[in-house]
């Protein structure tokens, strides 16, 4: 019984061995080309199963998925004689697994010579434009011309290139700090120059000011005086109107104004009591003479 299981055993592996070497599977990630002692039969690129002569041919397995090459960054020269450090990643495809198998035979050949052509094709494009326009505006064009340019020589290698984007785009560490030293003399000298012209419309906003204050303060000193004059001379108007109404009471209410003004808590005046300045207070119903006795004077003088 023993004997048994094993001779089926044997016979179950050698079967399995014979199966792998007469057939191969196609998945929907792979492609595959059939080599008859190393001659080229076929290519399989269908998913599915397949089958082989034992021992005689042989299927070479490719990558049917998108596939990215990451280089190192290289120095290029630009039109305006700029150096610049660009750090680039390349998709691709395998679509011709022969033509791909002939040329460079397996994925790391095929990223050697693809960066080959990407170098090639960005050292020649980037030779067309200045740094400024590259870095800014142009970019975009310039990795749709570099992604048309090396998928046509890529062609020859049985691959599809998909797109050359650019992740960095740099000055060279050596000169870079040289270029940010003269951007930022550059930005001081932009920044004097606005200082300069904010200060100076600062200046004539100013003296503008003081001119329309010297003039708005002389029409009102005028327009004051003015006015002051007028009512001055209606006040004196008013006195001389209410004198000549009655001469006796004006002196009498002149005379109180400036005992008010004059005799004050404390003060000491040496004046004869028959000066003619305190007749209302010795006698307070004398009458108007009108050639003595003079009155303080007027709101006209004050």
């Amino acid at each position: 019984m023993g004997r048994t299981i094993t001779i089926i055993v044997a016979l179950g592996a050698l079967a399995l061995f014979v199966f792998s070497q007469v057939t191969f599977v196609i998945t929907e990630t792979n492609q595959a080309i059939v080599l008859q002692l190393g001659e080229y039969q076929y290519t399989a690129r269908d998913p599915g199963l397949y089958f082989k002569l034992p021992f005689v041919q042989n299927a070479v397995f490719f990558d049917r998925r998108l596939l990215s090459s990451d280089a190192a960054p290289q120095e290029y020269l630009t039109l305006d004689k700029k150096r610049v450090r660009v750090d680039h990643v390349t998709r691709w495809r395998i679509i011709d697994p022969l033509k791909f198998f002939v040329s460079v035979q397996n994925e790391n050949g095929a990223r050697a010579r693809l960066d080959d052509v990407v170098f090639s094709e960005l050292r020649r494009t980037l030779a067309t434009f200045n740094f400024d326009v590259m870095i800014a505006g142009e970019r975009e064009n310039i990795m749709e011309a570099v992604t048309i340019a090396s998928r046509e020589r890529a062609l020859d290698f049985g691959i599809e290139v998909v797109d050359v984007r650019f992740k960095r785009a740099d000055l060279p560490e050596e000169v870079e700090e040289s270029v940010f030293q003269r951007m930022q003399a550059e930005r001081a000298r932009e920044a004097n120059r606005y200082r300069a012209e904010g200060e100076e419309q600062g200046a004539e906003i100013m003296a503008s000011a003081d001119r329309e204050r010297i003039v708005i303060v002389a029409e009102a000193d005028e327009t004051a005086a003015r006015i002051r004059g007028e009512g001055d001379a209606e006040a004196i108007a008013i006195y001389a109107d209410a004198l000549n109404q009655d001469p006796e009471f004006f002196a009498f209410r002149r005379r109180l104004e400036a005992y008010v003004k004059v005799l004050k808590q404390g003060d000491i005046l040496v004046i004869s009591p028959e000066s003619e300045f305190f007749k209302y207070l010795v006698d307070p119903s004398p009458r108007l003479d009108t050639g003595t006795a003079p009155l303080l004077p007027g709101p006209a003088s004050e």
